[in-house]
Protein backbone atom coordinates (compact mmCIF):
# COMPACT_ATOMS: atom_id res chain seq x y z
CA UNK A 1 0.00 0.00 0.00
CA UNK A 2 1.27 3.36 -0.92
CA UNK A 3 0.76 6.56 1.05
CA UNK A 4 -0.10 9.88 -0.51
CA UNK A 5 2.83 12.12 -0.95
CA UNK A 6 0.91 15.24 0.14
CA UNK A 7 -2.16 16.11 2.34
CA UNK A 8 -5.48 16.68 0.64
CA UNK A 9 -6.22 20.10 -0.62
CA UNK A 10 -8.23 22.65 1.39
CA UNK A 11 -11.27 22.00 -0.73
CA UNK A 12 -11.27 18.30 0.22
CA UNK A 13 -11.02 18.73 4.02
CA UNK A 14 -14.69 17.72 4.52
CA UNK A 15 -16.02 15.64 1.69
CA UNK A 16 -19.50 15.37 3.29
CA UNK A 17 -19.99 19.12 3.02
CA UNK A 18 -18.49 20.35 -0.17
CA UNK A 19 -17.57 23.99 -0.25
CA UNK A 20 -19.99 26.37 -1.87
CA UNK A 21 -19.27 27.68 -5.25
CA UNK A 22 -16.68 30.37 -5.05
CA UNK A 23 -15.18 29.05 -1.80
CA UNK A 24 -15.76 30.16 1.79
CA UNK A 25 -16.14 33.83 2.54
CA UNK A 26 -14.83 33.52 6.06
CA UNK A 27 -16.15 31.58 9.00
CA UNK A 28 -18.47 28.65 8.93
CA UNK A 29 -21.71 28.66 7.00
CA UNK A 30 -24.93 29.17 8.93
CA UNK A 31 -25.94 25.52 8.74
CA UNK A 32 -22.54 24.11 9.48
CA UNK A 33 -22.37 21.87 12.59
CA UNK A 34 -20.69 23.65 15.47
CA UNK A 35 -21.25 27.10 14.07
CA UNK A 36 -22.15 29.73 16.66
CA UNK A 37 -25.54 31.44 16.33
CA UNK A 38 -25.40 34.99 15.19
CA UNK A 39 -26.47 37.50 17.88
CA UNK A 40 -29.72 39.35 17.24
CA UNK A 41 -29.61 43.04 16.51
CA UNK A 42 -29.29 45.33 19.51
CA UNK A 43 -32.59 45.91 21.26
CA UNK A 44 -34.38 43.03 19.57
CA UNK A 45 -35.11 39.67 21.17
CA UNK A 46 -34.08 40.54 24.74
CA UNK A 47 -36.70 40.90 27.53
CA UNK A 48 -37.74 44.39 28.29
CA UNK A 49 -36.75 45.97 31.65
CA UNK A 50 -39.11 44.97 34.40
CA UNK A 51 -40.11 41.72 32.77
CA UNK A 52 -38.13 39.55 35.15
CA UNK A 53 -40.00 38.04 38.14
CA UNK A 54 -39.45 39.74 41.47
CA UNK A 55 -37.14 37.90 43.86
CA UNK A 56 -38.84 35.99 46.70
CA UNK A 57 -37.62 37.06 50.17
CA UNK A 58 -35.91 34.25 52.06
CA UNK A 59 -37.86 32.45 54.76
CA UNK A 60 -36.63 32.90 58.34
CA UNK A 61 -34.53 30.04 59.56
CA UNK A 62 -35.03 30.65 63.30
CA UNK A 63 -38.30 29.83 65.09
CA UNK A 64 -40.61 32.76 65.67
CA UNK A 65 -41.62 33.40 69.28
CA UNK A 66 -44.73 35.43 69.86
CA UNK A 67 -45.34 37.18 73.15
CA UNK A 68 -48.66 35.41 73.63
CA UNK A 69 -47.13 31.91 73.42
CA UNK A 70 -45.79 31.98 76.96
CA UNK A 71 -47.44 33.98 79.66
CA UNK A 72 -44.85 33.29 82.28
CA UNK A 73 -42.15 35.88 82.79
CA UNK A 74 -38.78 34.21 82.90
CA UNK A 75 -36.07 36.34 84.44
CA UNK A 76 -33.03 35.82 82.26
CA UNK A 77 -31.70 33.75 79.41
CA UNK A 78 -28.61 31.57 79.45
CA UNK A 79 -26.22 34.54 79.38
CA UNK A 80 -27.81 36.26 82.36
CA UNK A 81 -29.44 39.01 80.28
CA UNK A 82 -33.05 39.58 79.39
CA UNK A 83 -33.96 38.21 75.98
CA UNK A 84 -36.31 39.99 73.57
CA UNK A 85 -39.03 37.39 74.16
CA UNK A 86 -38.82 37.95 77.93
CA UNK A 87 -39.10 41.70 77.47
CA UNK A 88 -42.14 41.16 75.26
CA UNK A 89 -43.76 38.90 77.87
CA UNK A 90 -43.07 41.39 80.64
CA UNK A 91 -44.60 44.18 78.59
CA UNK A 92 -47.74 42.10 78.01
CA UNK A 93 -47.92 41.25 81.72
CA UNK A 94 -47.49 44.88 82.77
CA UNK A 95 -50.24 46.00 80.40
CA UNK A 96 -52.46 43.24 81.77
CA UNK A 97 -51.83 44.30 85.38
CA UNK A 98 -52.49 47.93 84.54
CA UNK A 99 -55.77 47.03 82.83
CA UNK A 100 -56.93 44.82 85.71
CA UNK A 101 -56.28 47.42 88.40
CA UNK A 102 -57.84 50.17 86.31
CA UNK A 103 -61.05 48.15 86.13
CA UNK A 104 -60.88 47.41 89.86
CA UNK A 105 -60.45 51.12 90.63
CA UNK A 106 -63.62 51.96 88.68
CA UNK A 107 -65.52 49.14 90.38
CA UNK A 108 -64.47 50.26 93.86
CA UNK A 109 -65.40 53.88 93.10
CA UNK A 110 -68.88 52.76 92.03
CA UNK A 111 -69.24 50.59 95.14
CA UNK A 112 -68.05 53.30 97.52
CA UNK A 113 -70.45 55.79 95.93
CA UNK A 114 -73.46 53.47 96.29
CA UNK A 115 -72.52 52.56 99.88
CA UNK A 116 -72.21 56.28 100.70
CA UNK A 117 -75.69 56.95 99.28
CA UNK A 118 -77.19 54.04 101.21
CA UNK A 119 -75.44 55.14 104.41
CA UNK A 120 -75.60 58.95 104.46
CA UNK A 121 -78.87 59.62 102.61
CA UNK A 122 -81.55 58.98 105.22
CA UNK A 123 -84.56 58.46 102.87
CA UNK A 124 -82.65 55.87 100.85
CA UNK A 125 -81.43 54.10 103.98
CA UNK A 126 -84.94 53.99 105.43
CA UNK A 127 -86.42 52.72 102.16
CA UNK A 128 -83.87 49.89 101.93
CA UNK A 129 -84.48 48.85 105.52
CA UNK A 130 -88.22 48.64 104.93
CA UNK A 131 -87.88 46.82 101.59
CA UNK A 132 -85.50 43.91 101.84
CA UNK A 133 -86.53 42.86 98.35
CA UNK A 134 -83.76 45.18 97.09
CA UNK A 135 -81.21 42.97 98.79
CA UNK A 136 -82.62 39.69 97.47
CA UNK A 137 -82.98 40.96 93.89
CA UNK A 138 -79.45 42.35 93.88
CA UNK A 139 -78.15 39.10 95.36
CA UNK A 140 -79.87 37.04 92.64
CA UNK A 141 -78.44 39.24 89.85
CA UNK A 142 -75.01 39.11 91.50
CA UNK A 143 -75.08 35.32 91.75
CA UNK A 144 -76.21 34.74 88.15
CA UNK A 145 -73.71 37.15 86.59
CA UNK A 146 -70.92 35.76 88.76
CA UNK A 147 -71.62 32.22 87.55
CA UNK A 148 -71.71 33.37 83.91
CA UNK A 149 -68.41 35.26 84.18
CA UNK A 150 -66.65 32.61 86.24
CA UNK A 151 -67.81 29.51 84.37
CA UNK A 152 -68.31 30.65 80.75
CA UNK A 153 -65.10 31.53 78.97
CA UNK A 154 -66.80 32.89 75.86
CA UNK A 155 -68.84 35.75 77.41
CA UNK A 156 -66.03 36.96 79.66
CA UNK A 157 -63.56 37.15 76.74
CA UNK A 158 -65.86 38.58 74.09
CA UNK A 159 -66.18 42.34 73.88
CA UNK A 160 -68.53 44.08 74.67
CA UNK A 161 -70.40 41.30 76.49
CA UNK A 162 -67.66 40.95 79.09
CA UNK A 163 -67.82 44.65 79.98
CA UNK A 164 -71.63 44.61 80.06
CA UNK A 165 -71.75 41.56 82.34
CA UNK A 166 -69.02 42.98 84.57
CA UNK A 167 -70.91 46.28 84.87
CA UNK A 168 -74.13 44.50 85.84
CA UNK A 169 -72.19 42.37 88.32
CA UNK A 170 -70.56 45.44 89.88
CA UNK A 171 -73.86 47.27 90.27
CA UNK A 172 -75.57 44.21 91.77
CA UNK A 173 -72.81 43.58 94.31
CA UNK A 174 -72.66 47.29 95.14
CA UNK A 175 -76.42 47.40 95.81
CA UNK A 176 -76.16 44.26 97.92
CA UNK A 177 -73.27 45.68 99.95
CA UNK A 178 -75.06 49.00 100.30
CA UNK A 179 -78.15 47.34 101.77
CA UNK A 180 -75.92 45.52 104.28
CA UNK A 181 -74.11 48.74 105.20
CA UNK A 182 -77.42 50.59 105.70
CA UNK A 183 -78.14 48.32 108.69
CA UNK A 184 -75.00 49.51 110.51
CA UNK A 185 -73.94 52.80 112.00
CA UNK A 186 -72.00 55.34 109.99
CA UNK A 187 -69.02 54.96 112.30
CA UNK A 188 -68.90 51.21 111.73
CA UNK A 189 -69.10 51.62 107.93
CA UNK A 190 -66.28 54.16 107.88
CA UNK A 191 -64.09 52.07 110.19
CA UNK A 192 -64.65 48.89 108.17
CA UNK A 193 -63.91 50.76 104.93
CA UNK A 194 -60.64 52.16 106.27
CA UNK A 195 -59.48 48.78 107.58
CA UNK A 196 -60.41 47.12 104.27
CA UNK A 197 -58.39 49.69 102.31
CA UNK A 198 -55.36 49.19 104.58
CA UNK A 199 -55.59 45.40 104.32
CA UNK A 200 -55.93 45.48 100.51
CA UNK A 201 -52.93 47.81 100.12
CA UNK A 202 -50.75 45.78 102.49
CA UNK A 203 -51.64 42.48 100.79
CA UNK A 204 -50.94 43.92 97.34
CA UNK A 205 -47.53 45.31 98.35
CA UNK A 206 -46.70 42.05 100.10
CA UNK A 207 -47.53 40.04 96.99
CA UNK A 208 -45.32 42.32 94.89
CA UNK A 209 -42.33 41.86 97.21
CA UNK A 210 -42.57 38.39 98.73
CA UNK A 211 -41.03 35.20 97.36
CA UNK A 212 -43.76 33.08 98.97
CA UNK A 213 -45.82 31.43 96.24
CA UNK A 214 -49.47 31.24 97.26
CA UNK A 215 -50.43 29.81 93.87
CA UNK A 216 -48.60 26.57 94.63
CA UNK A 217 -51.13 25.85 97.42
CA UNK A 218 -54.25 25.62 95.25
CA UNK A 219 -55.56 22.56 97.09
CA UNK A 220 -55.22 24.31 100.46
CA UNK A 221 -57.20 27.30 99.23
CA UNK A 222 -59.93 25.02 97.88
CA UNK A 223 -60.23 23.40 101.30
CA UNK A 224 -60.30 26.84 102.92
CA UNK A 225 -63.12 27.90 100.62
CA UNK A 226 -65.12 24.79 101.51
CA UNK A 227 -64.59 25.48 105.23
CA UNK A 228 -65.86 29.04 104.87
CA UNK A 229 -68.92 27.89 102.92
CA UNK A 230 -69.82 25.12 105.37
CA UNK A 231 -69.26 27.43 108.36
CA UNK A 232 -71.47 30.07 106.77
CA UNK A 233 -74.30 27.59 106.17
CA UNK A 234 -74.15 26.31 109.75
CA UNK A 235 -74.01 29.85 111.15
CA UNK A 236 -76.98 30.96 109.05
CA UNK A 237 -79.07 28.00 110.21
CA UNK A 238 -78.19 28.48 113.88
CA UNK A 239 -78.66 32.25 113.86
CA UNK A 240 -82.06 31.90 112.17
CA UNK A 241 -83.34 30.18 115.33
CA UNK A 242 -81.33 31.98 117.99
CA UNK A 243 -78.77 34.75 117.74
CA UNK A 244 -75.43 33.76 119.28
CA UNK A 245 -72.97 36.63 119.36
CA UNK A 246 -69.74 34.65 119.66
CA UNK A 247 -70.73 32.32 116.78
CA UNK A 248 -71.48 35.32 114.57
CA UNK A 249 -68.12 36.92 115.44
CA UNK A 250 -66.27 33.64 114.87
CA UNK A 251 -67.76 33.25 111.42
CA UNK A 252 -66.97 36.88 110.56
CA UNK A 253 -63.36 36.46 111.69
CA UNK A 254 -62.93 33.24 109.69
CA UNK A 255 -64.42 34.90 106.63
CA UNK A 256 -62.20 37.99 106.92
CA UNK A 257 -59.03 35.90 107.28
CA UNK A 258 -60.02 33.52 104.49
CA UNK A 259 -60.80 36.25 101.97
CA UNK A 260 -57.60 38.06 102.88
CA UNK A 261 -55.72 34.91 101.88
CA UNK A 262 -57.88 34.64 98.74
CA UNK A 263 -56.91 38.21 97.91
CA UNK A 264 -53.21 37.30 98.15
CA UNK A 265 -53.77 34.22 95.99
CA UNK A 266 -55.71 36.08 93.27
CA UNK A 267 -53.23 38.97 93.31
CA UNK A 268 -50.32 36.62 92.61
CA UNK A 269 -52.29 34.98 89.80
CA UNK A 270 -52.62 38.41 88.20
CA UNK A 271 -49.00 39.42 88.82
CA UNK A 272 -47.62 36.24 87.26
CA UNK A 273 -44.04 34.94 87.71
CA UNK A 274 -45.36 32.18 89.97
CA UNK A 275 -46.18 28.51 89.54
CA UNK A 276 -49.64 29.42 88.26
CA UNK A 277 -50.53 32.65 86.51
CA UNK A 278 -53.56 34.13 84.81
CA UNK A 279 -53.69 34.54 81.04
CA UNK A 280 -53.43 38.16 79.83
CA UNK A 281 -56.73 37.60 78.02
CA UNK A 282 -58.50 37.10 81.37
CA UNK A 283 -58.40 40.72 82.54
CA UNK A 284 -62.14 40.65 83.27
CA UNK A 285 -61.84 37.53 85.40
CA UNK A 286 -58.80 38.96 87.22
CA UNK A 287 -60.69 42.14 88.08
CA UNK A 288 -63.74 40.09 89.08
CA UNK A 289 -61.88 37.93 91.60
CA UNK A 290 -59.86 40.70 93.29
CA UNK A 291 -62.85 43.04 93.48
CA UNK A 292 -65.03 40.32 95.01
CA UNK A 293 -62.36 39.51 97.61
CA UNK A 294 -62.12 43.16 98.67
CA UNK A 295 -65.89 43.57 98.98
CA UNK A 296 -66.22 40.39 101.04
CA UNK A 297 -63.42 41.51 103.35
CA UNK A 298 -65.37 44.74 103.89
CA UNK A 299 -68.61 42.93 104.72
CA UNK A 300 -66.94 40.57 107.21
CA UNK A 301 -65.06 43.41 108.89
CA UNK A 302 -68.30 45.36 109.06
CA UNK A 303 -69.88 42.52 111.02
CA UNK A 304 -66.94 42.51 113.43
CA UNK A 305 -66.58 46.24 114.13
CA UNK A 306 -70.18 47.28 113.55
CA UNK A 307 -73.04 47.63 115.93
CA UNK A 308 -76.61 47.57 114.67
CA UNK A 309 -78.70 50.73 115.04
Amino acid sequence: MSYPSAPPSYDDRNPLHPPPPGGYSGGYPAGFPGAYPQPPPYGAGYPQPGGYPQPVPPMPTHPMNFAGDNYGCSDTDGNGTFSSADWGDKKVRHNFIRKVYSIISVQLLVTVGIIAIFTFVTPVSSFVRRNMAVYYVSYAVFFVTYLVLACCEGPRRRFPWNIILLSVFTLALSFMTGTIASAYSTRAVLLAGIITAIVAIIVTIFCFQTKVDFTSCTGLFCVLGIVVMVTGIITAIVLSFKYIYWLHMLYAAIGAIAFTLFLAYDTQLVLGNRKHSMSPEEYVYGALTIYTDIVYIFTFLLQIVGSRD
